[in-house]
C-alpha cells in the first residue's frame, strides 16, 4: 500500500449523512439450525428501558452470553452499520490480499493503434494509482496512440444512481462505475476571481472539472464534489486524467478520447494490480463511511458470483446468498443495496450480532472509538453503532440501533458498556 494515499486523491471525506460515534452489539441465537443460550430473564426488557431509548434494539454478549437485549428481532434501518455486511461478504469472496485489475488492451489500425482502458470496478483508482499505471505503460514501451478509449461496460447498473442516493453533489452521492477515478469526485478550489485549480498537487487541472465548478456555480472556497450520474461526464473524467498522466510520460495520443467496449480481436498490453489490498480498502471504507467504495465491492461481488456484468441485482442476489449461508434467517434482514445509503436495508439486531461474531477475525479494521472496535451509522432518524467491546484481549460484540427522532445513542451506547463492565 502506498503511504501517500491517504488524506490525498484517497479523499476519506466525513459524510454528514453517514457518520458518527460507533458501535455494535452482540450475539448467539439459533440462525438456520445453530443453537443459542436462551436470554436472562430480564434482559428483553423487563427492566425499564434507559432513558433515550425510544425505538430500536440493542443487543450485548460477553463470553458467547448475550447478557443485555431489547427488541433483538426487530427489523430496523441499520444506516452505514450495514458495511459491516458488505465488508464481511467481500472480505470471505475475495480474501483480504485480493486486489482489484484494471486492464489495458491495443487494437490496431492502419494508422496506429487505439489503446483501450477497460474497468473492473476498483474502487481505488486514484491518481496516484494512475500516475503508476502511466509510468508502467511507458516503460513497458507505449509512446504513441491513437485513440484513446474508456470501456466500463463491467458495470451494467439497471439505475444510474444508487438505491437512496440524492441529487446533490456531495461525495456521498457519488455514482458507481466500473472505471471511475478518485471515487467519481472533482477537488478544486475556487479563487475570489472564480478561477478554477486543482485542489491536489497530484491531480492536474482537466477540462471536465473546470466545466464541473462552473456548472455547479460554486463559491470561492475548497470543494470536493462529485460528477453527478452522467455517464459520460463520468467516462471524460478518467480519460482526460490518463490522458494527462500519459501525456507527462511522454505518450503521445493523435486522435481523440471516446469510450465503447473493447473489441474481440484487441491484445491484452498491460494488467494492473491495484497497489492497495482489500482490506485496506475496507479499512478505509469502515473508517470514513465510504458509499463509493462500499458499493463497488456489492457490485464486484454479485459479478463474481453470477458473472459479469455486474448489476445491481446480482450484487442483491450475491449479498443476500452470503447471509443466508452465514446462518440469517431470511425474515431478519433485506438487502437493497451495499452502503446503507437506502432506507430499504433492514436487518435484526440479533442478525447483525451474528455478523460480528464473523467478523471477529477483522475486527481491527473497524475504526477505534473510546477504546472501542466500533462503526456508526446515520441517517435522518437513524442512528446506530456495531462493533465491539474491549476487555483484555477479548473481544465482545454490541449492536445498538434507533430509529426514532432523537439522537441518544452515545449516552445509550455508554450505558451498555457500563452494564457490560458490571458483569467482570
Amino acid at each position: 500500500m502506498k503511504a501517500q494515499f491517504l488524506g490525498k486523491s484517497f479523499f476519506f471525506y466525513r459524510l454528514p449523512r453517514l457518520r458518527g460515534p460507533l458501535l455494535l452489539a452482540c450475539l448467539l441465537m439459533t440462525l438456520l439450525g445453530s443453537t443459542i443460550p436462551a436470554l436472562p430473564g430480564n434482559a428483553a426488557g423487563a427492566k425499564p428501558l434507559p432513558a433515550g431509548m425510544e425505538q430500536g434494539a440493542y443487543l450485548v454478549s460477553k463470553d458467547g452470553r448475550i447478557i443485555m437485549a431489547h427488541n433483538p428481532e426487530a427489523l430496523l434501518i441499520p444506516a452505514s452499520t450495514w458495511k459491516i455486511a458488505t465488508a464481511l461478504a467481500a472480505l470471505s469472496r475475495f480474501g483480504p490480499d485480493f486486489r482489484f485489475e484494471t486492464h489495458f488492451y491495443l487494437a490496431d489500425h492502419d494508422l496506429g493503434h487505439d489503446l483501450y482502458i477497460k474497468g473492473l470496478g476498483d474502487p481505488m483508482l486514484i491518481s496516484e494509482e494512475v500516475a503508476e499505471i502511466a509510468v508502467a505503460l511507458a516503460d513497458q514501451g507505449l509512446s504513441r496512440i491513437r485513440d484513446l478509449v474508456i470501456d466500463d461496460s463491467y458495470f451494467q447498473l439497471e439505475e444510474a444512481a444508487t438505491a437512496g442516493a440524492g441529487d446533490s453533489l456531495n461525495p456521498y452521492d457519488a455514482a458507481n462505475r466500473a472505471l471511475a477515478v478518485n471515487f467519481n469526485t472533482i477537488n478544486v478550489e475556487i479563487a475570489g476571481d472564480k478561477t478554477v485549480g486543482s485542489a491536489e498537487a497530484q491531480t492536474p487541472l482537466l477540462p471536465v472539472m473546470r466545466a464541473a465548478a462552473a456548472k455547479a456555480g460554486l463559491p470561492p472556497g475548497r470543494h470536493r464534489i462529485n460528477l453527478a450520474h452522467e455517464a459520460e461526464t463520468s467516462r471524460r473524467y478518467s480519460g482526460e486524467l490518463f490522458q494527462a498522466l500519459l501525456a507527462q510520460q511522454g505518450v503521445e495520443i493523435s486522435g481523440r478520447l471516446r469510450s465503447g467496449p473493447t473489441p474481440a480481436n484487441a491484445r491484452l498490453y498491460y494488467r494492473h494490480r491495484s497497489s492497495i489490498p482489500l482490506s485496506e480498502v475496507v479499512r478505509a471504507m469502515l473508517l470514513y463511511s465510504n458509499n463509493f467504495i462500499a458499493n463497488q465491492l456489492f457490485l464486484a461481488c454479485g459479478a463474481q458470483a453470477a458473472g459479469p456484468p455486474a448489476t445491481w441485482n446480482k450484487g442483491i442476489n450475491a449479498l443476500t446468498a452470503f447471509l443466508r449461508e452465514r446462518g440469517l434467517p431470511p425474515q431478519s434482514f433485506r438487502v437493497r443495496e451495499g452502503s446503507g445509503l437506502s432506507r430499504e436495508n433492514r436487518i435484526s439486531a440479533r442478525a447483525m450480532l451474528r455478523l460480528l461474531d464473523d467478523f471477529a477475525p477483522y475486527a481491527e479494521l473497524l475504526p477505534s472509538w473510546r477504546g472501542r472496535l466500533v462503526k456508526s451509522g446515520t441517517l435522518s432518524g437513524v442512528y446506530a453503532y456495531a462493533g465491539y467491546f474491549n476487555h483484555g484481549n477479548r473481544r465482545d460484540p454490541v449492536v445498538l440501533i434507533l430509529n426514532q427522532p432523537q439522537n441518544h445513542r452515545d449516552r445509550l451506547l455508554d450505558y451498555l458498556e457500563q452494564g457490560y463492565r458490571k458483569t467482570e
